[in-house]
This record gives structure tokens, sequence and C-alpha cells, in this order.
């Protein structure tokens, strides 16, 4: 029922599913954004209510998405295998991690080296070892992306909503000053910023439910702030000019009525933020030093989570922090997957640990549900999934000769993991399994996006049928709004 149209038609073997490519993912994207901003209201659907009016007693009132961009290997993270040590001329297939295993809270459960600080926290939370992404033919960061974002996979003829931005609609701002979709960490000027764009969106829904965008946590404080050289009078006069242009325009120039009353109530909110005392939360020199020591790794990432636990605690909706998907660096380990990942550990252990004991200590844990997962995961020797495989985008040679190629440098698509805390999340909980030999695929309680989203929904006390009339048709939250939420995992 909801708008999910296929154009092209060229199919990859028997698994008959498209053949993208990333000039084939922008066209199709930059349109569904030109007729998100044509379009009117969305409406609430007839099929059944949506909208806050509708919202269930949930269990959390903010979330905060750590996202692992670029593909975080599992069996080098939370779902370590048997460790077999660099040794020249030593056979790939025989390696499945290449760190030890270290014991975790958990009675049992171990997680790879570098990540002992998480594995500390454990009893807080609940690790996810069968999350399945999804098979659309071959692989491109962004589209697996742009489907984890907004549970749609690309291409749509409807811009798709984030889930920042459903949200930020169905639940509003918790404090009224701090805006309701935060997103740290990401820059759009690198490789692929265009098709990140293309999800870092609140689609049909507005501009005013769209991210708050941070790239550089470190400089939060200058995106509340006027423009450098520019004082505060000239910044307003500024804002008022823009919003009668805004307001004035011809229909249709500057997108919908709605759009535009949208773009306007979004610029609002921002000059709002900026004479508020709780821009001071987007001042990271105001923490105390040996908390800032703490969260600060290296990058960005670290910081990110600093802000976010100032932003949870002045009221925010949604944040989102990422470790920064930049083409062939962080976990987009197409090479040097061993010494890349255990540089990505030192960036996440301390600051995700530190996370989740503040939220803790503070008393906010309990209300805010913490998720860190990535796009898909990696492995050696196989591209995409067993019984899927796609078009191979690096080289492996069957003998490793040079510990460039010791890691995990592939896409893998069926046995990823992910982590829950707080928010109504069960304590010191595992869900699923993968096998213990090549291919280390998901063998127990496979988990697919659609869950993931109406579990965090569900969280919130959105319902789960959701929807909005868009193109004179429902779009729900998940696809049909069939969604459910993994329940096991709920307390």
């Amino acid at each position: 029922m909801c708008v999910i149209q296929t154009t092209h038609k060229t199919y990859k073997n028997e698994h008959m599913k498209p053949i993208w490519n990333r000039r084939d993912f922008l066209k199709t994207s930059s349109a569904a954004t030109l007729a998100a901003l044509a379009a009117g209201a969305p409406a609430a659907s007839m099929l059944s209510g949506c909208g806050k009016s509708k919202l269930n007693t949930g269990t959390a009132d903010t979330v905060i998405l750590l996202w692992m961009a670029g593909g975080m290997a599992h069996t080098e993270t939370f779902d370590p295998k048997r460790y077999t040590p660099y040794e020249k001329g030593m056979q790939s297939n025989g390696v499945l991690s290449t760190f030890k295993s270290i014991p975790t809270k958990l009675d049992g459960i171990h997680f790879s080296e570098g990540l002992q600080s998480i594995g500390n926290v454990m009893d807080k939370g609940t690790l996810i070892r069968s999350y399945v992404a999804a098979d659309m033919g071959h692989i491109l960061h962004a589209r697996h992306q742009y489907h984890w974002h907004t549970c749609y996979e690309p291409p749509q003829t409807v811009a798709a909503p984030h889930i920042g931005a459903w949200i930020a609609k169905e639940m509003g701002p918790k404090n009224p000053v701090i805006p309701a979709f935060i997103d740290i960490g990401q820059r759009f000027t690198l490789g692929e910023g265009e098709e990140l764009k293309a999800f870092h969106t609140a689609g049909f829904l507005g501009n005013e439910f769209g991210p708050f965008l941070i790239p550089d946590p470190s400089q939060g404080l200058e995106s509340v702030r006027p423009p450098v050289g520019m004082d505060a009078k000239r910044f307003e006069r500024r804002n008022q000019l823009y919003n009668d242009l805004i307001s004035k325009s011809p229909a249709g120039e500057y997108g919908s009525d709605y759009q535009k009353e949208s773009l306007k109530r979004s610029m609002e909110q921002a000059y709002m933020l900026l004479n508020s005392p709780e821009a001071t939360a987007f001042n990271l020199s105001l923490e105390p030093k040996d908390s800032y020591d703490v969260y600060n790794t290296g990058g960005k990432f670290g910081l990110g989570c600093l802000l976010a636990k100032r932003l949870t605690e002045q009221g925010a909706r949604f944040i989102s922090v990422t470790s920064e998907y930049v083409p062939f660096m962080g976990f987009d380990t197409h090479e040097n997957g061993h010494t890349r990942m255990a540089d990505m550990k030192k960036m996440i252990d301390g600051p995700v640990a530190q996370l989740v004991k503040d939220l803790d200590k503070s008393g906010h844990l309990d209300r805010t549900l913490i998720i860190l997962a990535s796009e898909f995961s990696r492995d050696m020797m196989v591209e995409g999934r067993p019984e899927a495989r796609v078009q191979e985008q690096v080289g492996q040679p069957d003998v490793i000769n040079d510990i460039k190629f010791y890691g995990m440098h592939r896409h893998f698509t069926d046995g990823c993991s992910m982590l829950m805390f707080g928010g109504g999340i069960k304590k010191g909980f595992v869900y699923g399994k993968t096998a213990d030999e090549r291919p280390c695929k998901t063998i127990e309680n496979p988990v697919k996006i659609d869950q993931v989203h109406q579990t965090i929904y569900h969280a919130l006390g959105i319902p789960e049928d959701t929807q909005y009339e868009i193109e004179k048709r429902p779009f729900y939250t998940t696809p049909d709004g069939k969604g459910k939420p993994i329940k096991d995992i709920l307390a």
C-alpha cells in the first residue's frame, strides 16, 4: 500500500535484485526530494489514527543512535569467533577473528579485545547478534544506510523520512527550545555526501522535523551562533527578511505552502535556541575536565557522545552520533582491516561505555533508549551473504603475505551485531546467534530492520500502524505497517 516503485530493469542473476549504481541512486533520491517540496501537508490516513493523540504509554522519552558508519565487522567486535594471530603465509579462509576474545560483565558472553569498557556495562543492556541486512543487489553503503535510517529500500518515489524525523513529528520536542532531531558528526562535503543527504531529511513530513546538523561536536556552540562577523541584530534582520521572502513568494516557488511554513518554523526554532540559556549545552568547554578527557579519544565520535549526554540532560528527543561515513576510512575497512579496527575500538570503547554510565548515574538512562548499530557487517571471504552473493568489491588473496589483507574487508549482510541500552530494554540479555564457522551467518532469531524500528517506536509509545497519506496513499513508519517490535528484548 505504501509507495515502493522500482523502474530499473537490470537484475542480478537468479536473485532478481536490481543493480543500482551511484548515478541511479542520486537521480531517484533527488526526484523524491523535489516531489516532497511540491507536496502538500501529509494527512493523517483514514485507515487508522496516527499522531500524538494516539500515543501509547511508552518506556522511553529520548533516543540516542550511535552509528558505526561503514560496516562494523561482527566477528571483530561483539560476536568474536576463533582467533587466528597474524602469520605470513596463513590461509585467508581460516581467519574468523583477528582479535582475541575477552569476557564481559555477562557470564559466558565475550567481546573482541579492545572493547573492555563496553563489555563492562553489558549488564545494563541487550546484545543482538542476529541483525540481517537487506539484499539489494550490488552493495552501496549509502543505499544500506538509507534503508537502515528510513526503513525503506531506495529508490522511492516519496522522500522517506529519517527515523529521527518520524520521532520528532510524532513526539514533538521534549524541551521546546532544544531541536527534537539532532545529528552529530557527519559531513556532506566528502565522498558520497549527496547520497547521505538523501536520508538526512524529514522527507514529506516537512523541514521543521528534519535534523539540526552539527558536523563537528567540538564546534557545537558555533552551530547555534550567528556566522562569524555577523552580530545578533544583523542576524535577526536577515532572519526576518528570509521569512518575508518565503511568506510572500508565489505559490510553488519554494515548495508547497505546507513545506514553506514548515521551513519557517524550523528557522524560528533555530532563532529561539540562539537566544536561550539552553544553548550552553552545546558548549563542551563547560564540561569538567575529568569527564571531557574520558570522552576525548581522538576524532569526533567521543566528543559527539559527550554532546549527546549534555543534550539528553537538556531535553533532546532524538540524537544521532556517527563515527562518520567517509569512503575507505573508519569502519569501511577495504584493507588494513585489523589495524583500522584496533584504532576504531580505541575511539568508541570508552565514550560509549561512559555515556551509558553517565546517563545511568544521572537517572536519565531509564527513559533514554541507546542503540549502537551499523549498516552491515564484514567478512574476509564472503561479499553479501552465502545465499545471495554479490559482485566482490575488494580482492582477497588465498594466502596472506601482507598484514593489509589481515582483517575483514568484504561487505557481509547475514550476521550483524547491535547493542541497546535503557528505555525499557532488558538488562544483561543476549538475543540471536550466528554460526561459529564461516560463513558466520545468523542461525537463530534473525532480526530485520522493520523490527528494529518498531522496537524503538514501541519503546516511545508510537503505534505500529502510524501512517500519513501522501500521494493519495498511506505511508507507514515501516513498509505496509507490517513491522513488529522484538518483544523478547523488552523488559
